[in-house]
């Protein structure tokens, strides 16, 4: 089986499934945990077109969370807004997938698709955050403004995290792609 098999083969999805297990138990992260790549995940669900894969995620997204409640977690963010974290995680996957047309390493397209990740990331904040303000029943007293002060502070976090594992999971896709070409090299010296 060649790279390309491999990466459109039942491996990307459990690397993903792997990924999100791994961290989102706890979704800032601290000195023994990664932070949450769910973002991440579903862009590259997106990315490489896996529309199954974007309902089961979905599903195994819920199904963690349950288990995390479980067994200690806090239950804060499990509210009647937590439906909206479908759209966020759709955001994601769409970008995920326009990105996935952009095949080549040309600066241009880069730029394109760190924009478009960029802009994606902060459309699932304000869906995510913004769906909690609304409808979670936690801020009945709490003006906009007070709120927007209050949430302003993790944007960059979560921008930053999911850029670092979308950037981390290129470089590693990239790098498996080029490791035949690269072995093939290495033998004929």
């Amino acid at each position: 089986m060649n790279i390309k098999q491999w990466l459109h083969a039942e491996y990307l999805p459990i690397s993903l499934i792997v990924l999100m297990v791994l961290t989102r138990f706890h979704h800032f992260g601290d000195v023994l945990h990664l932070p949450d790549a769910s973002l991440a995940v579903f862009f590259f669900a997106g990315f490489y077109r896996k529309k199954a894969l974007f309902f089961f995620l979905l599903a195994m997204a819920a199904l963690i969370d349950y288990v995390a409640i479980e067994n200690g977690t806090s239950s804060w963010c499990v509210s009647p807004a937590y439906v909206f974290l479908i759209p966020t995680y759709a955001v994601m996957w769409f970008a995920g997938r326009y990105c996935s047309i952009l095949k080549s390493m040309k600066i241009a397209e880069l730029a394109k698709s760190a924009g478009l990740l960029t802009l994606a990331t902060s459309v699932a904040f304000a869906i995510s955050n913004g769906s909690f303000y609304l409808f979670s029943g936690r801020y009945e007293d709490v003006l906009l403004e007070e709120y927007f002060l209050r949430v302003a502070q993790y944007y960059p976090y979560y921008v930053g995290a999911a850029l670092i594992y979308v950037v981390a999971g290129l470089v590693i896709v990239k790098l498996f792609k080029s490791l035949p070409e690269m072995l093939s090299n290495h033998k004929s010296v």
